[in-house]
C-alpha cells in the first residue's frame, strides 16, 4: 500500500464520518452501525434534503445512516448479519420492501475507487483542458452525461475541470471531475463510440487524475456493479475499489 493511498484512505474516513454522521472507527467496527441522518457541514450531497437512508461498507461492517423512522427497523435488520452481506440482493429486497411504505425504493449501488499507485502517462492525443467557467460551453451536450453533470444533477457540486482528447476539431473524449466535497473531486468519463476502444479513456482520466492530485485534491471514481469498462479504466488509471455505497430514492409517482 503506497504512502499516497494510506493519506487518502485516512481522509476518506474522515469524509464518510460526515457524510454518514459516525466516526472513523464506526466504518471499520465489528458491529454494523445504525445512525441518525443528518446535513452535517462539508458532506457530500447528491440530492436536496436530509437523506432518507444512505449505507456504505468499507467490505467489513456496514454503516447506515436513516431518517428516524426507520431505526427500529434497521436495528433488527442488521442484527447479526456481516456487514457486507447487507448489500446482497436477498437482504437489499427485505429494506427496499420496508421502504416502499414510506414511498421510497433502493438505489444502485456504487463502487468506489481511490488512487493507489502513480501510473507514467505518455502523450497519445492532443488535449485541451478547461477550468469553472470554461466548462459552461458544453453544457446541454448530450455526448457527455457522465464527464460534466453541473447544474442539472446538484448546484452544490459544481464541475471545476474538462480535459478532452481531439482529431483536428472534433472531440474524441472527454473526462471531467465534480467537487462533491471541499477538496473531493469525482471523475467521469465520455469517449464516443467511434473513438472507443482507443486507450482514450484511460488516457483522459490518469491526466485528469494526476492534475487533481498536483492540485492537492483527492480524485476519486464511481461506477455501476456490472459496468466492467469503467472498472477497467479505473483500474488501468491506478485506482483501487476502495468502498461500496447505495441510497433510498423517492419512488416515482404513478403518472
Amino acid at each position: 500500500m503506497s504512502i499516497i493511498f494510506k493519506e487518502f484512505f485516512e481522509r476518506l474516513l474522515h469524509q464518510l464520518s460526515i457524510d454518514f454522521n459516525c466516526n472513523p472507527d464506526n466504518l471499520r467496527a465489528r458491529e454494523n452501525i445504525v445512525t441518525v441522518s443528518e446535513l452535517n457541514k462539508g458532506r457530500r450531497s447528491y440530492s436536496p434534503g436530509k437523506p432518507f437512508l444512505q449505507m456504505v461498507t468499507l467490505g467489513g461492517n456496514t454503516v447506515i445512516m436513516s431518517d428516524e423512522c426507520l431505526q427500529e427497523f434497521l436495528c433488527r435488520w442488521v442484527k447479526d448479519v456481516e456487514g457486507y452481506k447487507l448489500f446482497d440482493f436477498e437482504n437489499l429486497m427485505k429494506l427496499n420492501e420496508e421502504l416502499k411504505k414510506y414511498g421510497y425504493q433502493m438505489n444502485s449501488t456504487h463502487h468506489m475507487f481511490l488512487p493507489c499507485h502513480d501510473v507514467n502517462v505518455e502523450k497519445h492525443y492532443p488535449v485541451k483542458w478547461f477550468y469553472e467557467n470554461e466548462i459552461n460551453q458544453f453544457y446541454g451536450d448530450s455526448r457527455f452525461p457522465n464527464a460534466i453533470a453541473f447544474p442539472l444533477s446538484c448546484p452544490v457540486r459544481p464541475d471545476r475541470i474538462v480535459v478532452i482528447a481531439v482529431d483536428g476539431d472534433t472531440i474524441m473524449g472527454m473526462a471531467g471531475c465534480s467537487e462533491d466535497a471541499p477538496h473531493w473531486q469525482q471523475i467521469g468519463i465520455d469517449v464516443l463510440p467511434e473513438y472507443r476502444s482507443r486507450g482514450i479513456g484511460t488516457y483522459l482520466v490518469s491526466l485528469l487524475k494526476n492534475k487533481i492530485i498536483e492540485m492537492g485534491d483527492i480524485p476519486f471514481y464511481g461506477t455501476a456493479a456490472a459496468n466492467i469498462h469503467s472498472q477497467n479504466i479505473a483500474i488501468n488509471c491506478g485506482f483501487r475499489p476502495v468502498w461500496v455505497e447505495t441510497e433510498a430514492i423517492k419512488l416515482e409517482e404513478e403518472k
